[in-house]
C-alpha cells in the first residue's frame, strides 16, 4: 500500500509547508501580542508600586523634615555649635538620610522594568518548538 503522502506531488507538498508554516507565524505572532500585553501590565504593576512609593517619600519628607531638622539643630546647638551652623548641618544629615530610603523605594518599583522580567518566555519557546517541527519537516 502506497502512503498518501509519499504520492503527493512536490508542489503540493510545498504549498502545504508554506501553508503551515505561515499559519505556524500567524499563531506565534498572537502569541507574542498576548504575552507582551500580560507584561505590559504586569510592568504597569510596578509603575503603580513606584508611584506610590514617590507619594509616601513626598509626604513623608514634607512632615517629618522640619521635625527632624529641629531636633537635630536643638542637639547640636547643646553640644556648642551656632544656631545657624546647627541649622545647616542638621538639615544636610537628614536630607541625605531621605534621600537614601528615597533610592531605595525607587530601585525596588524599578526593579519591575528590568529585562528579565519582560521576556516573552512562553513565545520563545513555543518559537524554538516550531522550528525543531519545521526542521524535521525539512
Amino acid at each position: 500500500m502506497v502512503d498518501a503522502e509519499k504520492s503527493k506531488p512536490l508542489t503540493e507538498l510545498i504549498g502545504g509547508l508554506v501553508s503551515d508554516v505561515s499559519g505556524l507565524v500567524r499563531k506565534e505572532i498572537d502569541l507574542a501580542k498576548t504575552e507582551a500585553s500580560e507584561k505590559v501590565t504586569q510592568a504597569m504593576g510596578g509603575m503603580e508600586v513606584l508611584v506610590a512609593g514617590l507619594v509616601l517619600i513626598i509626604g513623608a519628607v514634607g512632615v517629618f523634615l522640619s521635625a527632624l531638622v529641629s531636633g537635630l539643630a536643638a542637639l547640636l546647638v547643646r553640644q556648642g555649635f551656632s544656631l545657624a551652623a546647627s541649622n545647616t548641618i542638621a538639615a544636610l544629615v537628614v536630607a541625605f538620610v531621605i534621600a537614601l530610603i528615597g533610592y531605595a523605594l525607587l530601585s525596588k518599583g524599578l526593579s519591575a522594568f528590568r529585562g528579565s522580567n519582560l521576556k516573552l518566555d512562553r513565545t520563545a519557546a513555543s518559537v524554538r518548538r516550531d522550528v525543531d517541527v519545521v526542521k524535521e519537516r525539512i
